[in-house]
């Protein structure tokens, strides 16, 4: 993979940046947007950023940090689910909390935002108290939106507990997007300013990145991976009419800045921040090395984004104007579907085959293909093919044991092709009679960060075989069957 980012940079230069900040305050609230672990939106639009950076960088602030978790109450109760990982908002939380644990990271506590007697919300507090962590209720703030005297008040934020904290930077992170992290952060800098100490509110978000154009691919593809929020870029005009310097944010930033900009001068009788670019310490376009390589990049990944999305219209999770927006990015950047180079060949083949699955992943500029068979599905055929011919097999050397092949086939209750989960079970298995399975095997570390094509949807359980390989995939928005059940 060709590299246009330096991590290494990017994070000297944003610990540098957050040092910088929480110096000007007895405490700073850091409200972190997206994801701590495994950013691999990031990763894939700026090729040789680490998907753990944030990590990498907050590690070496430890000392001084703690971290505050926001989770909305009603997502807890509608068990909404966090798509990449498969698990809910509740689930996730936890998962964060074990990791970052293990890290050596402090967790302060909690917050359960919008607090309504949710019973699977008291559970969840019940759960977490047991495991002895901090939990905190804060419930609708009173006046919020339009009466900035009331909700900067013992009747709005006063209203909420006071979170306890110990150290001088306060992360605030959550599990996906309206949990509450900034309204958590004014009510603790109400609190704070009513006992004397001077604490500030910064944000630390990825995306849009503030010093790239507005129509930057990178940009576009942040858009691209909100569309079904509707999120849109836009030139921060609070930010050029103050400074006349032209800054990147998106529409929600800019709504709420004028509220934000009223509540943030009733807390401390004075304007801190003049634009939601002065809130932000992302350092993110100082540290890219070669922009033709993360212009094709993000524009690989708005392509991504609108199969899909797509691929979710088809399936009924959203409406067709989300894919269209998607659609929009990629006519003003002029691209196609077929920048997904293994798109052709796969629709090509499956069309000469009538029409069955085919799978194809591009690797070492050449693109390898897999069809369904009786035996094999198509992305199991796909990797047995890719793995083969990276070790140089002869087509005619059969990698699955038959004597292998014969319980697992009984065993099946659907009597269909082998999936990609289970010829990776089986495959191992296989090496310890045939080592050269053994050394087949050693190859799948070489599709991470490949693009692969599917000329059909393909079932979820092989999507998180894939993905666990690294392998990035599209479909064509089409089902391999008529029968709506079995899709």
């Amino acid at each position: 993979m060709k590299i246009g980012f330096d991590n290494k940079k990017y994070v000297k230069m944003q610990i540098q940046e957050i040092k910088k900040r929480f110096k000007s305050f007895d405490k700073l609230y850091l409200e972190i947007g997206g994801k701590l672990f495994d950013d691999s939106h990031a990763s894939r639009v700026l090729p040789g950023f680490k998907s753990d950076a944030k990590i990498m960088m907050l590690s070496e602030l430890k000392d001084d940090l703690e971290i505050i978790f926001c989770i909305n109450a009603n997502d807890i109760e509608k068990n909404k689910v966090r798509a990449e990982h498969g698990i809910t908002y509740d689930i996730e939380v936890m998962r964060l909390i074990d990791n970052l644990r293990n890290l050596g990271f402090l967790i302060n506590s909690v917050v359960i935002t919008l607090y309504n007697h949710q019973p699977s919300v008291d559970t969840f507090i019940k759960k977490l108290e047991r495991f002895e962590i901090k939990t905190y209720i804060h419930k609708a703030t009173k006046g919020y939106p339009s009466d900035v005297d009331i909700i900067v008040s013992e009747e709005g934020y006063g209203a909420n507990p006071y979170i306890e904290t110990t150290r001088k930077l306060v992360l605030v992170n959550a599990p996906g997007p309206g949990s509450g992290k900034l309204a958590t952060c004014l009510s603790q800098l109400y609190h704070e300013e009513k006992r004397g100490v001077h604490a500030g509110y910064a944000k630390f978000e990825t995306f849009p990145v503030w010093n790239l154009p507005l129509k930057h691919p990178v940009n576009m593809a942040y858009e691209a991976a909100t569309a079904d929020l509707n999120d849109k870029n836009m030139i921060d005009s609070f930010h050029l009419e103050k400074y006349n310097e032209i800054s990147i944010n998106y529409n929600r930033d800019l709504e709420q800045f004028p509220l934000l900009k009223s509540i943030l001068y009733k807390i401390y009788g004075k304007d801190i921040y003049f634009s939601p670019t002065d809130m932000g310490v992302n350092c993110v376009g100082n540290c890219i090395k070669d922009e033709s390589v993360v212009d094709n990049a993000a524009k690989k990944e708005i392509v991504r984004r609108y199969y899909q999305e797509m691929t979710n219209y088809k399936l009924g999770a959203v409406d067709i104007d989300v894919p269209e927006r998607i659609k929009s990015l990629m006519n003003e950047l002029n691209i196609n579907e077929d920048i997904i180079k293994s798109r052709k060949r796969v629709i090509d083949k499956s069309n000469k085959e009538n029409g069955i699955p085919v799978v194809g992943l591009e690797i070492n500029n050449k693109v390898i293909t897999g069809k369904e068979s009786d035996l094999l599905s198509a992305p199991s055929a796909l990797i047995i093919n890719v793995i083969k011919t990276l070790s140089k097999i002869p087509d005619n050397i059969e990698l699955l044991s038959p004597s292998i092949l014969k319980p697992i086939l009984e065993l099946k209750k659907d009597k269909g092709p082998l999936s990609l989960q289970e010829i990776l079970i089986a495959l191992p298995i296989c090496s310890v009679t045939n080592p050269m399975v053994g050394d087949a095997l050693k190859q799948l570390d070489k599709l991470k960060d490949c693009d692969a094509h599917s000329s059909h949807i393909i079932t979820n359980g092989e999507l998180k075989s894939l993905k666990n390989l690294g392998i990035r995939l599209t479909c064509e928005p089409k089902f391999k069957s008529s029968n709506i059940y079995k899709n």
